[in-house]
């Protein structure tokens, strides 16, 4: 069919006008967003832009009683559940990293916002994060994306490999679960199961390491490297979501418990830790 002069221009004007908003929006996220370097993430703390500068890496501690692999035998006598970290969301260890003992008292909480919300219903299990950079045995690509349009009804903007929402990690230039110096997956069947997601007896469901944006509790000042214990917030309002430049959401814990208060929110422990220092985006560290 032959397009009219007048059809012809409306649809370049269009796709003109959506080129240069596209434009404009990545144009207003890099002016609202400080330069990292390869090591950096940013976060929030307080309503203020941190910036999070990692010296060295992760760890997901597994304790001598613990069966984080559920093959019935103890880690203390299983060498093999240690060859693969495994990073698990639903656990409270009794230590951190260091060894110190009553972490969940002791240890600095770092509060990853997890997007559990679909903007657009997505029902396309194409639009899963693919198993490109993913560890085998983790679930991945269309066959992730199914199962969670089962488990949640459309697939989440935390597991999409093209979130629609802004999110600290991974760097929006970089793909899905590889935040650095983070793990690349993390298991959530004790979590899942937890919640009524899944029916027990609970299993290992690693899945790739979720988009998402941190916040930390109220820090004056510059804050040295230290270990931080990752603690989860799944996400299910959109309206609090943070924006880039953290002027609505959730930018710190006094927000992030009032939207679990109103069931918006959900936290949950996990053995996860990472080490690094903590400074105002401004500062020059």
């Amino acid at each position: 069919m032959k397009l009219s002069r007048t059809t012809r221009m409306s649809a370049v004007y269009r796709s003109t006008l959506l080129l240069i908003l596209c434009l404009t929006s990545l144009l207003a996220v890099a002016q609202q967003t400080p330069s990292l370097k390869p090591n950096q993430t940013l976060g929030f703390g307080d309503n203020q832009l941190l910036k999070f500068t990692y010296e060295q890496n992760f760890d997901c501690v597994d304790q001598p009683k613990d069966d984080l692999n559920f093959n019935g035998v103890l880690a203390q006598s299983d060498p093999s559940e240690f060859q693969t970290p495994i990073c698990q969301v639903g656990i409270q260890p009794t230590v951190d990293p260091t060894g110190l003992h009553g972490s969940a008292d002791l240890t600095e909480p770092l509060y990853v916002l997890v997007p559990m919300f679909s903007v657009d219903n997505d029902q396309n299990p194409d639009d899963a994060i693919s198993c490109k950079n993913v560890v085998a045995g983790t679930n991945c690509g269309p066959a992730l994306g199914s199962t969670l349009i089962s488990l949640f009804g459309a697939i989440p903007e935390a597991f999409k490999a093209k979130p629609l929402v802004y999110t600290q990690c991974p760097d929006p230039n970089l793909p899905p679960g590889t935040c650095t110096m983070h793990a690349s997956r993390l298991d959530l069947g004790p979590v899942l199961v937890a919640l009524g997601i899944l029916k027990p007896p609970v299993s290992n469901v690693f899945l790739p390491t979720p988009n998402h944006s941190h916040v930390v509790l109220n820090i004056d000042v510059s804050q040295p490297a230290i270990w931080w214990q990752v603690i989860p917030v799944l996400v299910l309002n959109p309206s609090d979501w943070p924006t880039a430049d953290g002027s609505s959401g959730i930018t710190s814990v006094a927000k992030m418990r009032a939207a679990e208060k109103a069931a918006d929110a959900v936290q949950a422990p996990s053995n996860f830790y990472l080490f690094f220092a903590s400074y105002p985006a401004g500062h020059q560290h």
